[in-house]
């Protein structure tokens, strides 16, 4: 069966626990996500490890947020890995987003809206006032403006984004969960079939897959949900 479009963040505490992660879930889903935390440890050589011989996609979510002259040498300087994804900060502004884009012009740059661990009330201490969708609505906007191929926000706000920006800016959406799964640190959550009706093209699952006693079988689990979802709803998975 054809993957899932799912990206399984590798939040392992060692590059061996990440490699048998990815071997363990790439029969099922598209992509793998290497983090910051996990690339800072043990810098490009995480990526030939993840990729492994399935030359899985990889999601290289750094999240730069620098001036634009900081972020485009940050670009130059990971697009020898190739990753399918890098992402950026909305919020650094268009001349930001446009230097990354430029520098990698082989690579997909997701511009993340708003994480999706801020609830309302820490967007309001932020100054950010308002529903956090009114938000991620406008930063997406400026964000594919500036020639972002994709945008990261939480599942709650995909309809709304998708509605913004159209049918052909890819939207990822952290903050899954499948359903009776805790949720962790994230505030704005949805279960893996909802975000996908709701429009997201790829779904961002951590710990409910990696921290389960099969990521493998778990891993499946979703996909095979997804599929039942996309033929419920027309859209391909």
């Amino acid at each position: 069966m054809r993957p899932a479009p799912i990206a399984v963040a590798l939040d392992a505490p060692d590059l061996e626990t990440a490699a048998r992660w990815a071997s363990l879930v790439t029969p099922h889903v598209t992509t793998v996500k290497v983090g910051l935390e996990l690339y800072l440890r043990y810098g490009p050589d995480v990526i030939a490890s993840v990729r492994g011989a399935s030359g899985v996609r990889v999601f290289l979510d750094l999240k730069l947020h620098d001036i634009p002259n900081t972020v485009a040498g940050a670009a130059r300087a990971v697009a020898r890995l190739k990753p399918a994804i890098l992402t950026v900060h909305a919020g650094g502004g268009p001349a930001m987003i446009r230097a990354a884009v430029e520098a990698m012009p082989h690579t997909q740059i997701a511009a993340v809206t708003l994480l999706t661990s801020l609830s309302e009330a820490d967007l309001e201490r932020m100054g950010v006032n308002g529903p956090p969708e009114d938000a991620v609505r406008r930063l997406a906007t400026l964000a594919v403006g500036a020639g972002a191929q994709a945008l990261v926000c939480s599942p709650r706000e995909v309809a709304a984004v998708r509605a913004e920006v159209g049918p052909d800016i890819t939207l990822i959406t952290p903050g899954v969960r499948p359903a009776g799964t805790a949720s962790q640190d994230q505030a704005r959550v949805a279960t893996p079939e909802q975000a996908f009706a709701d429009g997201a093209d790829l779904l961002v699952i951590g710990r409910p897959i990696t921290g389960s006693a099969d990521p493998g079988a778990t891993a499946a689990g979703i996909a095979a949900a997804l599929r039942r979802t996309s033929v419920a709803t027309g859209r391909g998975a």
